[in-house]
């Protein structure tokens, strides 16, 4: 039995988690698997009920889970509310102590079109954007003062070196290529970064190694995004980055994330709370749903499992439905629901 902390947190996290535990749900009855689902509360959700954005029974619930699969955490309502910070989404990562947030960009060729780049440019993208995600500006010593406000970089030597492996190890498992971004012309931390890369490299002579500087990264993913395979960087331009390379895909409602590294595994769709379009049945949860193919991947090691939601996905795309973020002329417009719905009918149908 695996068991998997649930938390949809705050606005569409609500819509697009139990579509999720759905399609895990029919992956369980299809190769005859038992998963333990327990709901938590976090975010401003859990705020308003209890008084904490991470309340000590969700904490301890996630530790004490073999995974879990989370939402979206905030939204306007509680933006100045302390509180949020106090429980926030670093600090549950921090706790379970994940370090690395893997994001693969894999373009469904049926959405090739939804993309604003140009299709011949798009054809065979597949990147896997490997993130150091204890680190750096969001970590940092923080002072703000009506006149001046400062946020501090800090890595260490152990923080790179254990990253950097994450992203080697991956590449051997891809296509052997890692491009390691950073800003080594102007910040000292990424100095740092590329030595240590530089030093790891040696460790991995089957697999190929290149620097790029983060502006360039940002362009080159969408002039030329074919060029990279792994891409390892530190915390905000990860952040950043992999925003970015949400356009390649179509939207950034198909992208998942896995966040690794510690004990327990941390899954979650990228897009954020959404609260725009929150409780209207419109949202795109299949980034939520190929989280939970990752989790299966890596939190349980049903790499078969894993394999056929992501096949499943592509083939409802395939057929022609589409959530409005991806719609397209001549397909056939679902909700948040029906989406999920129609990928787990057809993960029991195959």
């Amino acid at each position: 039995m695996f068991k998997i902390a649930v938390l949809p947190g705050d606005g569409i996290g609500q819509e697009v988690i139990p579509q999720a535990v759905k399609v895990l749900q029919a992956v369980a009855e299809k190769y005859g698997h038992d998963f333990k689902f327990e709901e938590g509360l976090i975010g401003g959700t859990a705020l308003d009920a209890v008084g904490s954005s991470l309340p000590p029974e969700t904490l301890e619930l996630c530790m004490t889970s073999d995974a879990v699969l989370f939402g979206a955490f905030g939204g306007p309502q509680w933006d100045n509310d302390p509180r949020m910070r106090e429980g926030s989404l670093l600090t549950l990562r921090k706790k379970l102590g994940v370090f690395a947030n893997l994001r693969p960009v894999v373009l469904y060729k049926s959405l090739i079109n939804t993309s604003p780049v140009k299709p011949q440019l798009l054809n065979g993208t597949d990147i896997l954007v490997v993130r150091e995600l204890t680190g750096g500006l969001y970590f940092g010593d923080k002072q703000l003062a009506p006149e001046k406000a400062v946020d501090t970089m800090v890595y260490y030597v152990s923080e790179i070196e254990r990253i950097g492996r994450v992203a080697f190890e991956a590449a051997r498992l891809r296509r052997g290529k890692v491009t390691s971004v950073d800003k080594a012309n102007v910040l000292a931390c990424s100095r740092l970064w590329r030595q240590v890369i530089n030093r790891l490299a040696g460790e991995y002579p089957d697999v190929s190694v290149e620097h790029m500087y983060v502006d360039n990264c940002a362009m080159q993913i969408i002039r030329e995004p074919r060029q990279f395979d792994t891409i390892v960087t530190e915390n905000t331009f990860g952040d950043i980055l992999s925003d970015e390379a949400s356009v390649l895909i179509g939207s950034l409602g198909m992208l998942p994330s896995a966040s690794i590294g510690g004990k327990v595994g941390l899954y979650e769709p990228v897009h954020g709370s959404a609260p725009d379009i929150a409780g209207q049945n419109i949202a795109n949860p299949l980034a939520a749903i190929l989280s939970a193919a990752l989790m299966l991947r890596y939190s349980f090691k049903l790499l078969k499992e894993a394999k056929a939601v992501e096949e499943v996905v592509g083939r409802v795309l395939d057929h022609g439905y589409r959530t409005r973020d991806i719609m397209e002329p001549g397909k056939v417009l679902v909700g948040t629901l029906e989406m999920g719905e129609l990928v787990a009918k057809e993960l029991l149908r195959d």
